[in-house]
């Protein structure tokens, strides 16, 4: 057996708003594992195409921009050009253009490597929508974290106006609806319930309770 495939790793998939990236995060935390926020690379990706005036018909280009991204991670900071673009990655415009070049497999296959690249001693916790079935499906602990659209619209607005961001929330709701469509619809990685993955519906939960129950499940894979 490699010694990758002796690297333990937590693979956490689900729809936008479903609470993922904050549950992983406290999970990576806790065990003291690495952590993959995958659709921060997506938001990059739609950032720099942007800037570079890189049309989505583009794949050749999206494909260069995606392989060679120059980011790093420092903590819960993301810099592009040690430029720190935690901000402005994180708004409604990127999140749209994340969705867009999430579905072009060249995309998805220029980020492939550099998510790969994660999975270093001791542990990894990675967040996405094809961390399960794509990027680690040798996951020890594969979940799909979930939430009913109203309860995530509201959440999404919750955070947008204590930024100080303008929202609707009927607008966000149905941009839910359309980004869950793309996402399950799409024929590059879709999002879908991998093989032997642990439903977690977080509609009711806090987020403490939703890492102890991810935790409790890491916990009877060990044994």
């Amino acid at each position: 057996m490699s010694k990758m495939r002796l690297i333990p790793i937590i693979a956490i998939d689900g729809p936008t708003a479903s609470g993922k990236g904050t549950v992983a995060q406290k999970v990576a935390h806790k065990l003291k594992f690495n952590y993959l926020d995958s659709g921060s690379l997506y938001r990059l990706v739609g950032l720099v195409s942007k800037e570079l005036g890189v049309s989505f018909s583009q794949e050749s280009q999206l494909y260069d921009i995606a392989k060679n991204l120059p980011v790093h991670f420092d903590g819960e900071k993301i810099f592009y050009k040690n430029q720190d673009v935690s901000d402005l990655i994180r708004t409604e415009e990127m999140g749209l253009r994340a969705s867009a070049v999430g579905a072009i497999q060249a995309v998805r296959q220029g980020l492939y490597d550099f998510q790969r690249s994660f999975l270093t001693t001791p542990g990894l916790v990675a967040d996405g929508r094809d961390m399960t079935t794509v990027i680690f499906p040798e996951a020890q602990l594969k979940v799909f974290l979930t939430a009913d659209v109203a309860i995530r619209a509201e959440r999404r607005y919750k955070q947008l106006i204590a930024k100080g961001i303008s929202a609707n929330i009927l607008v966000l709701t149905q941009d839910l609806e359309e980004r869950d469509a793309r996402d399950i619809e799409r024929t590059a990685s879709p999002l879908t319930l991998a093989t032997g993955a642990k439903m977690l519906d977080t509609s009711h939960l806090t987020v403490e309770q939703a890492v102890r129950q991810i935790l409790g499940w890491y916990e009877l894979t060990e044994l």
